[in-house]
């Protein structure tokens, strides 16, 4: 998950992403960047004791260096963004859920690259139910 998603569902505890946390059989990840990014974005302290209760299900991985330049050659992102695919990338996730539509949704949305889909929350949560309910 990118930093906008786990700010967003941090940000206000009815948020409609928090349907995320729910899927059975579904492994979350993010990376400490985005978690430190979403973190140094909320400003209330309630907001980050939701960040933590939600965390807790949460697998934080390492951040990567954004260093593969034959994938970037390819792949236009800011540095900032970088770091979220490579982790996503490193870990074999299979899909990566970002609500950044100028970045990430605009050019990828519903696109592989190295095997990771990228999708907004609304596109994934749509596709599960989906595959769920035939």
């Amino acid at each position: 998950m990118d930093a906008n998603v786990i700010f967003s569902a941090a940000y206000r505890s009815e948020a409609g992403l928090r349907k995320l946390w729910r899927p059975p059989g579904v492994r979350m990840v993010t990376s400490a960047y985005a978690v430190e990014e979403a973190r140094t974005n909320l400003i209330q302290p309630p907001q980050h004791r939701e960040l933590d209760e939600l965390l807790g299900c949460v697998e934080v991985v390492p951040t990567a260096a954004p260093t593969d330049h034959l994938l970037f050659s390819r792949v236009e992102l800011p540095n900032k963004d970088r770091p979220v695919l490579l982790a996503a990338i490193g870990v074999g996730a299979t899909h990566l859920l970002t609500g950044d539509f100028w970045h990430y949704m605009g050019p990828y949305r519903g696109k592989r690259i190295q095997r990771v889909l990228i999708l907004s929350p609304r596109d994934y949560l749509s596709l599960r139910t989906r595959i769920a309910c035939p």
